[in-house]
């Protein structure tokens, strides 16, 4: 039986990811049946769960993907910035509209909020990081402590989320997105 390439893995994979990005978005987590995403991805049952466990690990897949790039972005331009991405490219995060129900997951299903805060994690300690750099450059105000102004950035990212997810208009966002970044820094 011949191997197939690495190569050939990771196109799978990314048809893969990208037809259930898809799915998700236009139906849902809970409506992303495996039929769905069968018919979104193009291929077969067999074929999407030889790479993913379940559809639960093909979800949080994704969450991991975007998890690094959001991380990616916090660490060098700050967690303002990928909420900026999100008004500038709300196509790119469409599927994050499921985080509605990702939130009833979150209280009910106890292995599924411990793999998602694990993947989400990543963008926490980006945040965190680039906050104490900016802190340590004085750029940032030192009356609160980092911890409060992680929360705080994530409970706006949540909001500006649910926003875009639920249709919402956006065009005045930066400007609030602007206040945020304003909130955070040392007056001078």
């Amino acid at each position: 039986m011949p191997k197939v390439s690495d190569d050939r893995l990771g196109a799978r994979r990314r048809e893969i990811l990208d037809g259930a990005r898809h799915c998700f978005a236009e139906f849902g987590y809970d409506g992303a049946t495996v039929k769905r995403i069968e018919e979104s991805t193009g291929l077969s049952r067999g074929a999407i769960f030889h790479h993913y466990r379940d559809k639960e690990g093909l979800f949080l897949a994704l969450a991991q993907e975007d998890a690094e790039r959001m991380a990616d972005v916090a660490a060098e331009q700050g967690l303002v910035q990928v909420m900026r991405d999100m008004l500038a490219r709300p196509q790119d995060f469409n599927w994050l509209g499921t985080r509605l129900e990702i939130a009833r997951k979150l209280r009910t299903d106890a292995s599924f909020r411990s793999a998602w805060l694990a993947r989400s994690a990543d963008v926490e300690k980006a945040t965190l990081r680039r906050l104490e750099r900016g802190r340590e450059a004085g750029r940032l105000r030192d009356d609160v402590p980092i911890e409060v102004l992680v929360k705080y950035l994530d409970l706006v990212l949540d909001g500006l989320i649910t926003r875009i997810a639920s249709g919402q208009p956006t065009d005045d966002l930066h400007a609030v997105l602007d206040l945020v970044e304003e909130s955070v820094r040392v007056k001078r």
